[in-house]
């Protein structure tokens, strides 16, 4: 399952411009499961609910953080305790515009369970 391209406005980073005026971040999340019961069964109750996952992340992308890896941290934490089901999961966390002296579209981390 894959949810991709969710886009929020935070503050995360180390300057205090960005912790002021925030930035536009984008959001990449997948997970494996065993998607069997779902797809027999056709019950969301068996199956992880994207829209769960969704505000999970923007919970997460709420808190305040120096570092991108804490927020992914947080977020891949916050899914594992809501979904003991899922056996890996990835989230991507995108930065957008980020505070280099040059021109940059993005930086980015990817964490992994």
């Amino acid at each position: 399952m894959r949810l991709e391209g969710m886009r929020f406005h935070s503050y995360h980073g180390c300057l205090e411009a960005e912790r002021r005026d925030g930035n536009s971040f984008r959001v990449d999340f997948e997970c494996e499961y065993d998607m069997e019961g779902a797809a027999a069964t056709d019950n969301l109750a068996r199956a992880v609910d994207y829209s769960a996952i969704y505000d999970i992340v923007k919970d997460e992308m709420a808190v305040p953080s120096c570092l991108l890896e804490n927020v992914a941290y947080r977020i891949l934490e916050a899914v594992r305790e809501a979904f003991p089901q899922i056996i890996h999961a990835g989230v991507t966390l995108h930065k957008l515009n980020p505070p280099v002296d040059g021109p940059c579209a993005e930086s980015s981390v990817t964490m992994n369970y």
